[in-house]
């Protein structure tokens, strides 16, 4: 992989980060794709801006605008509030979010000479998600290939790692101050640490903690 392309899906939050320092640890060359689905906060977009142009990556934009059309929920609406409720599905769940994220990206990366694509996805503390499970991606990678034939390899280093594992990783990869300070992962737009509220805020706070305590202990 050293010689090889690879294209990150990239939000600017602390997953696609990590994920995006992990691809220039891996990989000869990288680029980053966003989507723009009018989610909630323009600010997520800004961020990830910012983060490529400080790294020196090549970064794009694609709208995905019908996206928000087809899926209300509480990231692209600010009259549905942000629950998670016993036996349901979150209110911040996407329907088709990650299929569509994933085709777009390997359209995009087939015409700039990408073959690998990576994705923060996790089936290990996530919310429930279907698109966030291993068995899509392993189905999406089959589907896209065959689909464009052409061979894509879909990375998820993140799909069997806890938050604590995540930042850990994190600081594997002399990152961690930088996701900790540079990334947007609240559901309520503000930066770095957040709300401290909102669940992704709660998850994110948990998962350091308990990375801390393990790292003061060894």
């Amino acid at each position: 992989m050293k010689n090889e392309k690879a294209i990150v899906v990239f939000s600017g939050g602390q997953d696609s980060t990590t994920c995006l320092f992990w691809a220039l640890d891996n990989f000869k060359e990288v680029e980053t794709v966003t989507f723009n689905y009018n989610q909630r906060h323009s600010t997520e977009i800004e961020v990830a801006e910012g983060i490529a142009k400080e790294l020196g990556v090549k970064h794009r934009v694609l709208d995905m605008g019908l996206l928000n059309q087809l899926a209300p929920n509480a990231l692209t609406r600010d009259d549905i509030s942000i629950e998670e409720k016993e036996g349901e599905l979150p209110s911040t769940f996407v329907e088709g979010r990650n299929l569509l994220f994933l085709t777009f990206a390997a359209i995009a990366g087939k015409q700039s000479g990408a073959d690998h694509i990576v994705t923060g996805v996790c089936e290990t503390d996530f919310s429930g998600y279907p698109d966030c499970r291993d068995v899509f991606i392993k189905s999406l990678n089959v589907t896209l290939n065959l689909s464009m034939d052409h061979s894509f390899v879909i990375h998820t280093p993140l799909m069997w790692l806890d938050k604590a594992d995540t930042w850990k990783l994190a600081d594997d990869l002399g990152a961690f101050e930088f996701v900790r300070n540079k990334t947007l992962t609240c559901y309520n737009g503000i930066l770095s640490d957040g709300c401290g509220e909102c669940p992704a805020c709660l998850l994110r706070k948990k998962g350091l903690e308990e990375y801390l305590e393990r790292k003061e202990a060894n």
